[in-house]
């Protein structure tokens, strides 16, 4: 049953018995207590210029069809 949501709610339950109705609350209070608020969030400049490297640097190659040069 591992792996499944009956075990999870399962494991759930049992964590609940033993470290009480907030045991969910206290490991959410201490993620968000950490948290630094830094990367992309703090620096927006900082994210525009990594999404101007990464699409500069494409993974396909160039393409070798030739154009169609519409006049109009």
């Amino acid at each position: 049953m591992p792996g499944t949501r009956e075990g999870g709610l399962k494991a759930a339950a049992t964590n609940k018995q033993r470290y009480g109705d907030a045991f969910y609350q206290g490991i959410g209070k201490v993620g968000g207590t950490k948290s630094r608020g830094g990367g992309f969030a703090k620096d927006p400049e900082l994210a525009r210029e990594a999404g101007r490297k990464g699409g500069k640097i494409s993974r396909r190659g160039k393409s070798t069809k030739p154009r169609e040069v519409i006049v109009r």
